[in-house]
């Protein structure tokens, strides 16, 4: 069994580590994903204009395999690679980003209308 410089075995697509938590795993893939933004000149080479375009491409690619009702998975992440590289550049850290999101929503109210969440003060 081989193990990369992250401690963890590589099988087919899968990549797997029985010890790790999932936040250790989370933290691990936002080192290593940074890293790679950094390694490819994403960081200083691009713009977070370029990246945010980046991002609408891959929400296409999202909304397609949603409509078609193929696995979302790979998107998800791709769409989260292209955030990662929007916080690193911006000296953000993912438990930030969702904290201060968390702080937003927490206590807000509203009403579902046709399938979506409508803010109270937007009713």
């Amino acid at each position: 069994m081989k193990f990369n410089m992250f401690g963890i075995f590589k099988n087919n697509k899968n990549t797997v580590h029985p010890n790790m938590s999932e936040g250790e795993r989370v933290d691990m893939w936002d080192k290593a994903i940074r890293q790679w933004h950094h390694d490819r000149n994403l960081i200083d080479g691009s713009t977070d204009k370029d990246q945010i375009l980046k991002l609408i491409q891959e929400m296409g690619e999202l909304s397609d395999n949603c409509c078609k009702g193929k696995d979302m998975q790979d998107d998800i992440g791709d769409m989260i690679v292209v955030l990662i590289n929007i916080m690193e550049r911006n000296g953000y850290s993912l438990d930030a980003c969702l904290a201060q999101a968390y702080g937003d929503i927490k206590d807000r109210k509203g009403k579902m209308i046709d399938g979506i969440f409508v803010k109270e003060g937007d009713l």
